[in-house]
């Protein structure tokens, strides 16, 4: 019987969720923080060990091996820095050193969320038995992360699939990545939000003006709020049809918030879809919601981990104390089978 665990992070611009996984993919012990992303980076950080206290104050932390971080990106798994684009207070943070600090050195895997998502996904979720594949979250930003020839594809420095800043827009807006009209520009859910309130859509008597706000007034017919969603709909299209194109994907699998609009994103998504994606070996491209909703980052960081670090004991005997490697190599997912982490 297996009974190591793995500590995941997920890491994004709205929250931090932790979680302690087995090896079947399934979450014993889960914790969670608003990210405060808007302050500076010692004050995110402490919110990252506010969730890991409360998962290092479980008996069950005792069995905990390894720590598996899926965060937004950009990451750099080469040397354990992230710099996301919606956390303005972590530039080149050493987030892999901090996690270690908190976690008494463990062994610890930087991924980007999108990454961890496409593991996930690729494992138990929308993605299973297809061997190329892109798995988005939209959400307070877009992420992605490959499937190629059946295996979860990060990159050397885990960004690989980072589809949120492809520009789709030469002469769009400012993005807050120094490029410009990037998908997540456009499609992100605050700024499907900002321009719906722009086109002129007013928020009901709640005063929401969340994507979620704006979904609902789309399904009840609101032009305004049905316009950005479509031009939502046509940026994450022209993103995948570029992907596709280059890669040779036969399926996109989509999760986070804004997917959660259902029918008012997947209509005109599939629709812009056929406008882009018009040579003959991405014409027939799949999209899908997501299966493993809001469990997929974290999930997907354990995935990661498990096939980085298969023998802590080992690695530590070879003199590795823990921390990432320099590089992250593609690692298999056998699906016909849970993790094996004993």
């Amino acid at each position: 019987m297996h009974t190591d665990l793995v500590a995941a992070l997920d890491i994004g611009g709205t929250k931090i969720a932790g979680a302690l996984v087995d090896g079947g993919g399934g979450i014993l012990l889960r914790a969670q923080r608003p990210t405060p992303a808007r302050e500076d980076g010692d004050t995110v950080m402490g919110a990252v060990a506010e969730v890991l206290g409360e998962l290092t104050g479980s008996p069950l932390w005792a069995r905990a091996r390894a720590v598996g971080i899926g965060s937004a990106g950009p990451v750099d798994a080469s040397h354990g820095t992230v710099s996301p684009v919606n956390v303005p207070g972590w530039r080149d943070y050493p987030l892999v050193a901090r996690v270690r600090e908190v976690t008494g050195e463990l062994p610890v895997e930087l991924i980007g969320d999108g990454v961890a998502i496409a593991a996930a996904e690729h494992w138990q979720g929308a993605a299973r038995g297809h061997d190329n594949a892109l798995c988005m979250v939209v959400s307070t930003g877009v992420g992605g992360g490959l499937v190629l020839g059946g295996r979860v594809h990060p990159g050397p420095t885990g960004n690989a699939g980072h589809i949120g800043h492809i520009s789709v827009d030469l002469d769009g807006d400012l993005c807050p990545c120094g490029s410009r009209g990037c998908v997540e520009r456009i499609a992100s859910g605050p700024n499907i939000a900002r321009r719906a309130l722009d086109l002129g859509w007013r928020p009901g008597p709640s005063g929401d003006t969340t994507a979620a706000a704006v979904a609902e007034a789309a399904r009840a017919g609101d032009p305004p709020a049905v316009a950005s969603f479509e031009r939502a709909a046509q940026a994450l299209a022209a993103g995948i049809a570029a992907t596709a194109t280059l890669v040779e994907i036969d399926i996109v699998v989509i999760g986070g918030g804004v997917a959660k609009a259902g029918d008012v994103l997947f209509v005109p998504l599939r629709r812009a879809l056929r406008d882009y994606a018009t040579l003959s070996f991405v014409q027939h491209l799949t999209v899908t919601p997501a299966l493993m909703g809001t469990d997929a980052g974290l999930v997907g960081a354990a995935a990661a981990t498990v096939h980085t670090v298969p023998d802590v004991a080992a690695a530590r005997a070879a003199g590795w104390s823990g921390g990432v490697r320099h590089g992250i190599a593609a690692f298999p997912v056998d699906r016909a089978k849970p993790l094996d982490m004993g």
